[in-house]
């Protein structure tokens, strides 16, 4: 059962403040589940008096949530507006009573009004807004308030909460090894690579009575969407700047968090212009994205890890030819707004129990400074700003492309075979280029090298350099597992320095 809420308010007065706050309620994962809302500017026409039409909503709703704003509304035979009775109904019936008033100064105000804010005084607390944020996290505290104090809820946030008919056969003991060597090797983690699956889980608080909580699938699960059908990303690229059909390439990346963020970050970066410099100021030719790797990755990142998992919605990721724009079901939390995003923030994940891996394997840095990161890199490699914005129930980030200049020491790239000063002479050469920055897997390497799949050749080559020592596997332990990966080791890193590789 949802609670109506009756939101009143002078007709032509703060219409705009009424309307954000429905959309607020409507696209928060929480007061949704609860609340619903009546707006008279939402009813149709009807030959009944406006005035008897909202008497009757205030009746049947089950809060009164009074705007009020300089204006007093259209006084009846009684000298009283719409407003005013309807505060009084609400009053009358024991309805709770939430009110809200626009602005510290009193002198704009009409002596009515005044009267009837400091007759509100006596009676109940009222809270003060002067925009729109601050309306939106005063209600919400009032609502949560409610929720609490109904008993309506009593349990943590979503990935918290056990994962209806999963069990811990559901968790990859393969994914939970792949995260141990991680998290070991980026952050020292305690727990060996060797621990048991259950303790693992346990000390991540991802167990309820021995079930797994959501976080443990989306982290671990064998198939995470199993569960949760939409914790997928849809990656679309177009070569215009619009969002037209048919979409030239779409991938749909399933899997947990870390193989979303790995997939989907993939995706973007094989679709940007390459800079390939000279090599002037060192033995390396230089290369550069038109979107820093990193800009990418942590705005996916930021997507998967904080996005509002009750949603029907998926994460949307989509590069145009002029900007990449990263759809995430979700708001902000109450106490941040789109302007303190820009800079150093608290950190308040959606997901927390989802982050704290995240962070440990390195996919996040510092708690939250991922979106002053991302203006920071944008800044440095001389991108216009990025965006973010709210709309329709989605939070959007938008980062712009960088247009190649006419230098002759800088020039686009569309395929490795097109660097003739940086192209490695070698099949080996080449695989060892590719993993100068992050581990790969087979299929990842041979699609990167051009393949439609992996060839025997370099199949040959991976080995070979595995005997040689210049490759390591990212899972030694279990050398034929699916999740398997390569990466450069100080012997691979010392041969590409002095090739110029």
């Amino acid at each position: 059962m949802k609670y109506k809420i009756f939101i009143s308010g002078v007709q032509k007065e703060l219409k705009t403040e009424r309307q954000a706050l429905r959309d607020y309620i409507y696209g928060d994962p929480l007061l949704r589940q609860f609340f619903e809302v009546f707006l008279f500017e939402s009813q149709p026409a009807s030959d009944r008096r406006a005035d008897d039409v909202y008497l009757e909503e205030v009746k049947t709703s089950d809060i009164y949530l009074g705007l009020f704003g300089n204006n007093y509304g259209t006084e009846d035979g009684k000298g009283q507006s719409p407003n005013h009775r309807e505060f009084l109904l609400a009053t009358k019936l024991g309805k709770p009573r939430l009110i809200f008033i626009k602005s510290d100064d009193d002198s704009h105000r009409h002596p009515k009004m005044l009267d009837l804010i400091r007759s509100v005084g006596e009676q109940l607390i009222r809270r003060r807004f002067n925009n729109q944020p601050e309306l939106n996290v005063a209600v919400y505290a009032s609502l949560v308030n409610h929720l609490l104090s109904t008993g309506r809820i009593v349990t943590g946030p979503f990935d918290a909460t056990v994962c209806r008919n999963a069990e811990l056969s559901d968790i990859s003991e393969d994914k939970i090894r792949w995260f141990l060597a991680e998290a070991r090797n980026s952050r020292d983690y305690a727990l060996s690579e060797k621990t048991p699956v259950k303790d693992v889980l346990i000390h991540l608080d991802l167990l309820d009575k021995g079930k797994p909580n959501h976080a443990a699938i989306l982290l671990f699960g064998v198939k995470p969407q199993r569960f949760l059908i939409t914790s997928e990303v849809k990656c679309m690229h177009f070569h215009g700047v619009q969002k037209l059909k048919p979409i030239p390439s779409y991938q749909i990346y399933k899997g947990t968090v870390f193989d979303m963020v790995d997939q989907a970050a993939d995706f973007v970066m094989s679709k940007l212009n390459r800079f390939v410099g000279t090599r002037k100021h060192g033995p390396q030719a230089p290369v550069k994205y038109d979107i820093p790797k990193e800009v990418v990755r942590e705005g996916i990142v930021n997507a998967v890890a904080h996005r509002d998992y009750t949603s029907n919605a998926s994460v949307e990721v989509m590069l145009f030819a002029d900007r990449l724009e990263i759809w995430n079901p979700g708001t902000l939390p109450p106490s941040l707004t789109i302007e303190s995003l820009s800079k150093t923030h608290s950190s308040q994940p959606g997901n927390p129990l989802i982050a704290e891996p995240l962070f440990l394997a390195k996919y996040i840095e510092k708690a939250g400074t991922g979106t002053v990161d991302i203006f920071d890199n944008c800044r440095k490699a001389g991108l216009k700003l990025p965006q973010f914005r709210l709309e329709n129930g989605f939070f959007i980030l938008t980062v712009w492309r960088k247009r190649a200049k006419s230098q002759p020491e800088s020039r686009p790239e569309s395929r490795p075979e097109s660097r003739p000063e940086s192209r490695p002479e070698s099949l080996a050469d080449r695989v060892q280029m590719l993993l100068k920055n992050e581990a790969l897997s087979k299929s990842e390497l041979s699609e990167r090298l051009g393949q439609k799949e992996v060839s025997g050749q370099l199949n040959n080559v991976v080995r070979k350099l595995l005997g040689d020592k210049h490759i390591e596997l990212t899972i030694p332990d279990k050398p034929k597992s699916r999740l398997q990966k390569y990466r450069l080791t100080k012997k691979g890193s010392e041969y590409t320095r002095k090739r110029g590789v």
